[in-house]
């Protein structure tokens, strides 16, 4: 993988849609040249050079200064491209700028449709905390690498001890803005709903969700301050100047195989050893410690518009699939009646791209029988940088496919024993 790590600044991204080849080997080793000719490339999509397949688009990031250059590379090869986003740094400030930070105010007028920084974010969860004791119960599970404290916020009607419960992490990759917005966006909707929406108010009685709105709490820190498109943590690495391991790289199942890398400086770092990362840890503590209440786990990613369910490590069939089949194709249709956008739902290898050590994987393997991530809004073209007018349906839309997979929580489903491996 060769990734920029000058990210700052005006920048240009580029979606390759084509490639002007017969030979997939010629095609991929194309795609490959184009990312190392241009030493600034930061792809966004896939998120490694290794993972570009034939046929396949990609998404990638260019300061300005390396445009003119790649312009003549890709038209010399005959790939052709568009261009998506002439100026990312103008794009950057409508998300931090001074329009958006004068609505950030207290909780009763916190406004859940511009983006906030992880400040921000703790003191609405302390607030939420304070103001709705009744369902809401604030706690740490840990420190970051950095020493910043572990937030997840518990919500549900206190009735009896030993409810079935949900997790809900958003933030584990730091440039994913939308994820943490959803976070704060489901525990908006899951309080204020409770009395007028009959299915919320049952599924409160019923389940315990756990939020955790910034699992990356020292990357997405950073994601504010200096670089908008770090993804990785922020531990350092006393071999080399690269900081940071991919934290969804970075769990105890099939660690560092197929789809994550050894490399400190490459965005999908899998770590010195599993867990390795004090966030990672500490979340996967909470969890093991936990897991026979724990029925479903989700992460929230971005970008990409799918619903993925394990195996991400492997081409093979789970055996409650079609159990999670289910709940992931009733999921996409609730989010289809929204707005009518669509998701692709499946295996994350088959529908993505083969990774391991990932956190959907890990708390499948321990028992947590129903296992997703979510890969928002959009497909390419904002990207990363998804803008503030699109939180509202993005959210919406989400909420609606993550209440669909509650409301499956409390039915039971008939596991068929008889599966079998597919490729």
């Amino acid at each position: 993988e060769v990734s920029g790590r000058e990210r700052r600044g005006r920048g240009l991204a580029l979606f390759i849609y084509m490639c002007l080849f017969t030979s997939t080997h010629s095609k991929v080793c194309v795609c490959v040249c184009v990312c190392v000719c241009v030493p600034q490339v930061d792809l966004w999509q896939p998120n490694s050079a290794s993972l570009i397949r034939h046929n396949a688009t990609v998404d990638m990031h260019v300061k300005l200064n390396d445009t003119q250059g790649l312009h003549a590379h890709l038209k010399q090869e005959g790939i052709a491209y568009n261009v998506f986003i002439s100026n990312l740094q103008k794009e950057i400030e409508k998300q931090t700028g001074y329009r958006s930070a004068r609505r950030r105010r207290s909780e009763s007028h916190y406004d859940y449709e511009v983006y906030h920084s992880l400040e921000e974010i703790q003191s609405w969860m302390l607030e939420v905390n304070r103001t709705h004791p009744e369902i809401v119960d604030m706690f740490s599970i840990g420190t970051s690498y950095e020493g910043r404290p572990l937030y997840v916020l518990q919500i549900g009607k206190r009735s009896r001890p030993q409810k079935k419960a949900m997790w809900i992490d958003c933030g584990v990759h730091a440039r994913e803005w939308i994820g943490p917005a959803f976070c704060q966006w489901f525990v908006k909707e899951a309080i204020n709903s409770y009395q007028h929406d009959s299915v919320m108010r049952r599924l409160m009685n019923q389940l315990n969700f756990y939020i955790m709105p910034v699992l990356n709490v020292d990357g997405y820190h950073y994601s504010w301050t200096t670089d908008r498109f770090w993804r990785k943590t922020r531990s350092k690495n006393h071999k080399y100047h690269c900081r940071g391991v991919d934290a969804n790289r970075n769990w105890k199942v099939k660690w560092c195989e197929e789809g994550a890398s050894s490399h400190p400086c490459d965005d999908t770092y899998c770590g010195p050893f599993p867990e390795s990362e004090p966030e990672v840890r500490a979340v996967a503590k909470f969890l093991r410690k936990n897991k026979k209440r724990f029925k479903a786990y989700i992460s929230i990613h971005a970008y990409a518009q799918m619903l993925l369910y394990p195996y991400s490590y492997k081409y093979a069939m789970i055996p409650n699939f079609g159990c999670v089949e289910s709940a992931a194709q009733n999921a996409v249709t609730a989010l289809y009646s929204a707005y009518g956008v669509r998701y692709r739902y499946g295996p994350a290898s088959t529908t993505l791209y083969v990774s391991s050590g990932s956190s959907m994987d890990w708390a499948y393997r321990i028992g947590i029988q129903y296992a997703f991530a979510f890969e928002l809004r959009d497909t390419g073209y904002y990207g990363f940088l998804l803008p503030e007018a699109l939180i509202n349906p993005t959210c919406t839309e989400t909420l609606r496919a993550v209440k669909a997979i509650a409301t499956g929580l409390l039915k039971k489903c008939q596991v068929n024993r008889d599966v079998f491996p597919y490729i």
